[in-house]
């Protein structure tokens, strides 16, 4: 049952006739005291909330109303409804405890569609069906991707599978290099939108002047070099899912343009005066700390809570170290497929090696030391000594010095930044690349070491 609360007799009326032609059973109340009568004997399934009543405007009695019906129903979500113009209200409610907002006047399609969102993670909260163990995931979806059993994945995976065959908005953290997009293709493959198309984004690589042409289009001869029609990228991904990779880097100004997009889910091409309509699932993933951002007023907190609805937390190579020798076994096998080579083994003291190693780039780095030791040794049998010989950097032209797997960590990594640095003349984005991580995540740990 989903709980109406609005002051307004029009809006009671609209949201209960649609609701209930969606087949939901409807109760409305006028006030924030029937509200508050209602919750203390009966719990419903989901509240739909005003911020504003006749007293105010400005909100507060929404925000104390929602901080009392959560004491009453702490585990059942409230989408609150708000004006466009007062979004710093809805930012300020999501802190307080809501699943999310909608702004006045709302979509229709949108509203049943957070609706259905909110019902159907609640429902996966109180089942505990979801698989624990890898072989028990691998049987029931489809993550043929993702290599690794060690505990902290089976969390990710387990989240993942919760999660996909909803339409909520997900939000991949962690660093470079840790496979974020593998998981957001998992997201896609194991929901009902699999049969779509998904669309892969890199925000980071998207100047301010060619955003909007790139995610919404436009018609030929809407700018100078306009020459012909474009379909933007939410065009594309209609009915399917967008993959928003490093929307940390995303301009100020481009925040603004793609929060209304999320919001509406309605864009205008360039050229065009007539909004179009999408339904698209939105996936983002970034490696920098959004929420100290917000606070430093570099990323739109109402954007933030926009795509942040659920967020998985993807574990650095480093925390889940179990899952080197498969890594490292299935991109030798990848090599020998990719090349023609037959068949590759790692000795038990190379498995250790790769095992102690800090991998300030994750997976990608250690990808791409297994391929170059496969290709520069030209062995079929790998041991300690050839990876030793790959993770050395060469100073000048005097010959490679061997960095000591004994070092500490942090002395190994330290060590491994400042010789790259020394080797590329302090060109920082050539240092980011040869260590396969991105230049905020160099940056990162130079701060760290004081390099």
């Amino acid at each position: 049952m989903i709980l109406i609360i609005d002051d307004d007799a029009i809006v009671r009326s609209s949201l209960s006739l649609l609701l209930k032609r969606a087949g939901y059973e409807i109760e409305a109340v006028a006030s924030p005291e029937a509200a508050l009568e209602f919750v203390r004997h009966t719990s419903p399934d989901l509240m739909l909330m005003d911020m504003n009543f006749s007293l105010t405007t400005k909100g507060e009695e929404g925000l104390e109303l929602l901080q009392k019906v959560k004491v009453f129903c702490p585990q059942v979500p409230v989408i609150l409804i708000t004006a466009w113009g007062s979004i710093s209200l809805a930012v300020l409610g999501m802190k307080a405890g809501a699943f999310d907002f909608i702004t006045k006047p709302w979509d229709n399609r949108q509203l049943l569609k957070s609706v259905k969102t909110a019902l159907d993670l609640r429902n996966r909260k109180t089942v505990a069906d979801v698989p624990e163990t890898r072989q028990e995931l691998d049987a029931q979806y489809d993550f043929s991707a993702i290599i690794g059993k060690s505990g902290v994945l089976i969390d990710v995976l387990s989240t993942v599978a919760r999660i996909a065959d909803t339409n909520a908005s997900v939000l991949i953290t962690g660093e470079s290099g840790t496979g974020k997009e593998l998981i957001a293709e998992a997201i896609h493959k194991n929901s009902s939108r699999r049969k779509q198309r998904f669309v892969k984004v890199n925000l980071g690589g998207v100047s301010q002047s060619l955003f909007e042409s790139e995610m919404f289009g436009h018609k030929k001869g809407a700018f100078t070099d306009a020459l012909a029609d474009r379909i933007g990228r939410f065009e594309l991904a209609d009915r399917g899912t967008i993959f928003l990779d490093e929307i940390g880097e995303l301009d100020p100004t481009c925040q603004v343009k793609l929060l209304r997009v999320l919001q509406d889910q309605t864009f205008e091409v360039l050229g065009e005066s007539h909004p179009k309509k999408v339904d698209v699932r939105v996936v983002s993933a970034t490696n920098a700390n959004l929420r100290e951002m917000v606070k430093k007023h570099t990323f739109r907190e109402d954007l933030f809570y926009r795509i942040n609805l659920i967020q998985v937390y993807l574990p650095a190579l480093r925390e889940r170290r179990e899952d080197i020798p498969l890594l490292a076994s299935f991109f030798a096998d990848q090599q020998s497929t990719q090349n023609g080579l037959p068949g590759i083994s790692f000795t038990s003291e190379a498995l250790e090696l790769l095992e102690k190693l800090p991998f300030p780039g994750n997976i990608r780095e250690l990808k791409n030391l297994i391929d170059r030791t496969i290709l520069i040794s030209g062995k079929t049998w790998i041991d300690a000594e050839d990876i030793r010989a790959q993770i050395t950097v060469p100073e000048g032209n005097k010959a490679p010095k061997e960095i000591a797997v004994e070092m500490k960590l942090d002395e190994l990594e330290t060590q491994t930044i400042r010789k790259a640095i020394e080797q590329h003349g302090g060109n920082l984005s050539k240092v980011a690349r040869t260590l396969g991580i991105s230049r905020a995540a160099l940056y990162r740990r130079m701060e760290k070491y004081g390099i």
